[in-house]
């Protein structure tokens, strides 16, 4: 199993990030992407995932859109995009973000411009983007059409399965968390069950969205096998198939593990 998405560098870890990877590892899980939040944590992400390389720990680097009012003036100084791909060229980043649009929170027109960044810096490197999509999937397809293809995922997929074609004809794989496996969902359900199979993936999304089970308490990537579990339900097949697809279509985009 691949975690295409937990936030192992936050301080929800600081207790025990060594423990929670070899929880992940004793868990089955073999890949885990920790997406950046904002560029000064950079080094340190790229530090935690170069000293875990062996227990499958990859970074991607970015900018969160729901950390764009708290950014200092240093952290967008100079040309972004240029920015973003030397620090994922110089820290063996296997992805760009997380990035994206944040319709929830404010400064909507500097979270469209450094999402664009992110998107011409992808391009410029080759690299999937890791991409937040809430509340703004009017803005979001427009603004990847208009920066032209680029490969990447939606994580934690919050778009119903309407928008599934819509996101899909712009190359997009699509990622659920913990929220597929709540028993009152809906909407995941009919969003996973509307995904091609060689575009679906599986992430915790931790320290948030824990799974059914776990709901209110910390997620953490040990906790993929319920998130699995969910998509297999809401696919109708079983868990050790969804396992294994949702593996190797992690592996086939991000080129790792």
């Amino acid at each position: 199993m691949i975690d295409t998405h937990c936030h192992l560098d936050t301080d929800a870890f600081d207790g025990d990030r060594d423990d929670a990877i070899a929880r992940a590892t004793a868990a089955g899980v073999t890949g885990m992407l920790v997406p950046a939040i904002r560029p000064r944590t950079w080094a340190a992400l790229v530090g935690l995932a170069r000293r875990h390389h062996a227990a499958g720990v990859r970074c991607a680097l970015g900018v969160h859109p729901q950390i764009v009012g708290e950014l200092h003036d240093d952290e967008l100084a100079g040309d972004l995009a240029e920015r973003i791909a030397r620090a994922c060229t110089e820290g063996g980043a296997v992805a760009v973000g997380e990035c994206g649009l944040d319709g929830a929170t404010g400064h909507q027109g500097r979270q469209e411009a450094i999402f664009r960044a992110h998107l011409r810096a992808a391009k410029q490197l080759g690299l999937p983007v890791v991409i937040h999509v809430l509340r703004a999937h009017d803005a979001a397809p427009r603004v990847l059409r208009e920066e032209g293809p680029v490969a990447g995922v939606l994580h934690s997929y919050s778009g119903g399965a309407d928008l599934v074609p819509v996101y899909g004809d712009l190359g997009l794989h699509f990622s659920f968390a913990g929220p597929v496996s709540y028993a009152n969902a809906r909407r995941p359900i009919e969003a996973a069950r509307a995904i091609p199979a060689e575009r679906l993936l599986a992430e915790t999304d931790a320290p948030d969205q824990a799974p059914e089970g776990h709901r209110g308490g910390r997620s953490e990537p040990a906790l993929l096998p319920a998130v699995i579990a969910g998509l297999a339900v809401a696919r109708r097949t079983a868990a050790r198939e969804i396992a294994e697809l949702t593996a190797r279509n992690a592996k086939r985009l991000f080129s790792a593990w």
